[in-house]
């Protein structure tokens, strides 16, 4: 009977452990395939915008040509950073600065033909921050514009960036043909600004020289991408520091005020489930989808995983208690009874 006893006892403390440990790792993540970053799946991000400029003047005279990032934020709109449009004294101006300034929309693949080439026609300058609108020539009715953040992003909160630009500063020929996609974690915010830094597919991920006015955006549960900051600036790339992106929320009014009505969204948290797992992902879009609401669901309920751990071992443990207790005390029983028969042979010996 003893040795029953603590072989169930015994049982049950080593599996404890185990059964806490698999509630607390769950399902494994899965793997990742801008600097560092990945291609974006073809047709993905169908919103994110690349900005041709052919013939910037330059000071002294002579021309040269560029490039930025940028989103859809309404069918005749497309948001971006303000630097981009400059005069040769380097400052901010309200207008197209190149002879040419052209806005390809919805094209994953740069040498294909798919999505939109139009020319811009007009630009306005954020009296606050580092964003720009630039207004293009025909409106874009078949794509679904990025919708805006109503609320500043938390600290911990994770974001995702597309843009076109270099792979890395160093390589000037390293200019994407495809647009790029990465995960960022929110590190700062102020008044004006977000600081991100690379999350995945690795810590130096990063947005480099031609990524300018890039969206970093959230996605809702049934797709919808939420613009939370634009490519503003940052150390050459790759690298593992902070990168700095012009806030939306505290402008919308304003954007709204040029654009017409848009959607806002309060909220850039995700508001799906926090699943781990997509159920028959269609594509290795809807699957990257799940994962950034995912990571965002992870980072802002870490505190309740770690707290629902917590009570599982201590319920754990104190089922764990009486059956030890109860195994001493029976044992203790056991051996008094057993003095006890031995006395009785001595008196009756």
């Amino acid at each position: 009977m003893r040795q029953k006893t603590g072989a169930r006892l015994a049982t049950t403390l080593l599996l404890l452990p185990l059964a806490v440990a698999a509630l607390s790792v769950g399902p494994g993540a899965p793997a990742h395939a801008i600097a560092n970053g990945q291609d974006a799946a073809d047709g993905e991000y169908p919103f994110a915008v690349k900005l041709t400029m052919t013939g910037i003047p330059v000071a002294g005279g002579g021309v040269r040509d560029g490039s930025c990032s940028g989103a859809l934020v309404a069918p005749q709109w497309v948001i971006t950073a303000g630097h981009c449009f400059r005069n040769t004294k380097g400052t901010r101006v309200s207008r197209p600065v190149a002879r040419l300034t052209t806005a390809t929309v919805g094209r994953t693949d740069l040498t294909g033909t798919d999505g939109h080439e139009v020319k811009v026609v007009a630009v306005r300058q954020s009296p606050t921050t580092d964003v720009a609108l630039a207004k293009i020539a025909t409106p874009i009715t078949d794509i679904e514009p990025v919708q805006l953040s109503g609320k500043a992003p938390k600290n911990g909160s994770i974001v995702r960036l597309a843009g076109y630009g270099l792979t890395s500063d160093k390589d000037k020929s390293s200019l994407a043909s495809w647009l790029q996609t990465g995960q960022f974690k929110v590190v700062s915010v102020s008044r004006a600004f977000v600081g991100v830094s690379g999350k995945a597919p690795r810590a130096s991920t990063s947005a480099c020289l031609n990524d300018s006015g890039g969206p970093y955006f959230t996605q809702l549960s049934g797709g919808t991408a939420v613009l939370v900051s634009v490519v503003s600036g940052g150390p050459s790339c790759p690298h593992s520091k902070v990168d700095r992106s012009g806030r939306i929320d505290p402008i919308k009014g304003w954007i709204s005020g040029i654009v017409g009505p848009t959607t806002t969204i309060s909220s850039s948290k995700p508001t799906a489930s926090a699943s781990t797992k997509p159920t028959a992902p269609a594509s290795s879009a809807a699957a990257r989808t799940v994962e950034d609401k995912r990571l965002s669901a992870t980072v802002l309920d870490s505190s309740t995983t770690r707290t629902a751990v917590f009570a599982i071992v201590i319920l754990g443990f104190a089922a764990a208690v009486p059956l030890l207790i109860g195994s001493r005390r029976r044992s203790r029983a056991y051996s008094r009874r057993g003095v006890r028969r031995h006395r009785r042979r001595q008196n009756h010996g």
